[in-house]
């Protein structure tokens, strides 16, 4: 279903996305198998609001969100933003476009370049795409560093001289200055300490709120995800397996992986016994996935049916979508 979460204020529809990275052997170099990073994902995220992206390392997480950005080029399928076409844009169109796609990167320590201050850092592309008058440029750069944190005088230093939490700071401030509509948070606080991560998710809450800015939040921790997020997209090995509103994947997990991943989150209560749930094995490579469901073989709920026939998405109940032979029946099992 390409229609997935779509609501009266879509900003960003992907339609049966993929992103192929081919595999070349032989003596000519030939393209012999390919890594389907991402296969036939869809979904959609509403204005104001945060799609949060979960899953295991390698599930295809941030090749999602360049693929939304364009940064890489897809395989197939198409994304939409404000309704144009991303991929058919020409060179010139895209680049009018850029500074309402932003992306903020998981590490504050390589996404900066030391060489430069931080003036230059956050203000480069401003310049560039001409955002404000050169006479408002430095009270914009005073503006925006204000509200992520930062004082007017660190414009004169370079990235070396400030903390993780500063430089994630920092990040945010350049995506913000060019009055972005939407931003890719790929995993923004996995790189920081908890307290500093705290107050990242609060910062972008708070900028949230203040521009009606658009994210789809990248991470693999859940309690996170579940702080900041509106809706939820669950990955495994390229496909998203489960996607719905916050309450309800929270509520009720249906997947099978969904159940495990959520079975991991720490109860911050000592009386509370954990039902953990272990999964066998480890994720398949995605150059040569299984036959039928991908995660059949880490199932302890598999049936013969899903070692040979790949499951569709479905809708079980209204806004909650998921891509389970458990559920090819009517309604819940």
């Amino acid at each position: 279903m390409t229609d997935r979460g779509k609501g009266v204020d879509t900003l960003v529809e992907v339609r049966n996305l993929k992103k192929y990275y081919p595999i070349k052997g032989g003596f000519l170099q030939h393209s012999v198998n390919a890594v389907k990073a991402v296969d036939d994902v869809s979904f959609c995220i509403e204005r104001g609001t945060t799609m949060g992206l979960v899953g295991e390392s390698g599930c295809g997480k941030s090749t999602i969100g360049r693929t939304l950005l364009r940064l890489t080029e897809k395989t197939a399928g198409t994304v939409l933003f404000n309704g144009q076409d991303l991929h058919a844009l020409g060179r010139e169109e895209l680049r009018q476009l850029r500074p309402k796609m932003q992306i903020i990167f998981q590490d504050p320590y390589s996404s900066l370049s030391p060489r430069l201050p931080v003036g230059e850092i956050i203000g480069e592309a401003v310049r560039e795409h001409h955002i404000v008058p050169e006479k408002e440029y430095e009270a914009h750069l005073d503006q925006t560093m204000s509200i992520c944190g930062l004082m007017p005088y660190h414009k004169d230093r370079y990235p070396h001289e400030f903390s993780g939490g500063q430089r994630q700071r920092i990040g945010i401030a350049r995506a913000l200055a060019l009055n972005p509509e939407f931003i890719v948070c790929d995993e923004p606080v996995s790189a920081l300490d908890v307290s500093i991560q705290a107050q990242i998710i609060n910062l972008l809450k708070d900028l949230q709120k203040e521009f009606r800015l658009t994210y789809l939040f990248i991470s693999h921790d859940l309690s996170v995800v579940e702080h900041i997020s509106d809706t939820i997209g669950v990955m495994y090995l390229g496909k998203l397996v489960e996607f719905g509103s916050k309450a309800l994947v929270f509520n009720r997990p249906l997947h099978p992986y969904t159940v495990a991943l959520f079975s991991a989150i720490p109860v911050p209560d000592p009386d509370v016994k954990m039902n953990r749930i272990i999964l066998e094995g480890s994720i398949p490579s995605p150059a040569n996935p299984p036959n039928g469901c991908k995660f059949h073989t880490r199932c302890n709920r598999c049936m013969e049916r899903c070692k040979i026939e790949e499951p569709s998405q479905r809708e079980i109940e209204p806004g909650h979508f998921v891509a389970c032979h458990l559920y090819d029946g009517e309604g819940l099992p």
